[in-house]
């Protein structure tokens, strides 16, 4: 029994994991697109595997930090949530992990 419930866990974390990438994949395209894939405001572009390079080599929360609450720094600055305050912390955050995944 403990081993079925076991996998059954395993396959709801896995769909839990899927949905959020999917998640952060529409945020990107819905509300991070517009400056992450122009470059507008300095914003670095979408698998520009340069320009993250040092924002990666950064700890995840200082990224979701910055993308939640705003940054400003050198090469521009980042609204807080990309000007879209109705969108959730975890919605940010997904979308943060998914430009990442595109620049490694």
């Amino acid at each position: 029994m403990k081993k079925v419930v076991k996998i059954a866990v395993s396959i709801a974390l896995m769909s839990v994991a899927t949905s959020v990438f999917a998640n952060g994949e529409k945020t990107y395209n819905t509300a991070c697109v517009a400056c992450h894939g122009t470059g507008a405001a300095g914003a670095p572009k979408t698998g520009d595997k340069a320009a993250w390079a040092d924002r990666i080599k950064q700890d995840s929360k200082t990224l979701y930090e910055h993308a939640i609450k705003g940054f400003k720094g050198k090469k521009g600055f980042m609204p807080a949530k990309g000007g879209r305050v109705d969108m959730s912390d975890a919605d940010v955050k997904a979308a943060v992990d998914y430009m990442v995944s595109k620049a490694k």
